[in-house]
């Protein structure tokens, strides 16, 4: 599925017109990795902000990412600078595919989503003091849910856009991202019905 996958991402990275960037220039500049990877099927790599008082975002789960510094010198290279910092990850361990566009946040956030696929080399590593714990989760049983909930063709409200796994649920911005991602996906996987997207 990987190689079929690929290719087809490829494509609407290049073709669809993605969410534009806020004319508010009051929005703070972020940006976040929608990492894939696997070897035959995908997985999407996702993490758990840790519990700490105070923190907005504390145990949600988000996709690696942060604000751009002033050292960056754009975008892609502040991604990739997170990317390592938080988990290990380094830039030739990537396939950079494009910019997925950019989502806004209720905090006045403006998030920038770069896709890549991951080789899946070396060894994840963490700050516990900012992430709980790494998720490698099943593309399909995104897309599962995302079927099951009847999403596709429409935008949910905040409340009802919800992506159970395991025992958190991805909810908001990032909710948000994956929703997105597996709406301009759809006729992928519409064309490859005979992916195995319900429960065994």
């Amino acid at each position: 599925m990987i190689k079929k996958l690929k290719p087809a991402l490829k494509h609407v990275i290049e073709t669809v017109i993605h969410p534009q960037p806020p004319t508010d220039v009051s929005y703070k500049s972020a940006c976040v990795f929608l990492l894939l990877f696997g070897v035959k099927e995908p997985y999407l790599l996702a993490i758990q902000k840790s519990d700490n008082e105070g923190y907005p975002w504390r145990n949600q789960v988000a996709l690696p990412g942060g604000h751009l510094d002033k050292e960056d010198s754009g975008p892609v290279d502040a991604a990739f600078r997170e990317l390592e910092e938080e988990l290990n990850i380094t830039m030739d361990q990537v396939e950079l595919l494009g910019s997925m566009g950019h989502f806004q946040t209720i905090n006045f956030v403006d998030i920038e989503v770069f896709i890549g696929f991951w080789n899946g080399q070396g060894t994840i590593h963490f700050d516990s003091e900012e992430i709980s714990r790494v998720f490698k989760i099943p593309l399909l049983e995104l897309v599962r849910i995302h079927k099951e909930n009847k999403f596709h063709g429409q935008i949910p409200d905040v409340r009802d856009l919800l992506y159970p796994f395991e025992d958190v649920v991805i909810w908001g911005a990032t909710a948000r991202i994956l929703h997105y991602f597996i709406e301009i996906l759809h006729p992928y996987f519409e064309d490859n019905s005979d992916l195995p997207l319900q429960r065994a």
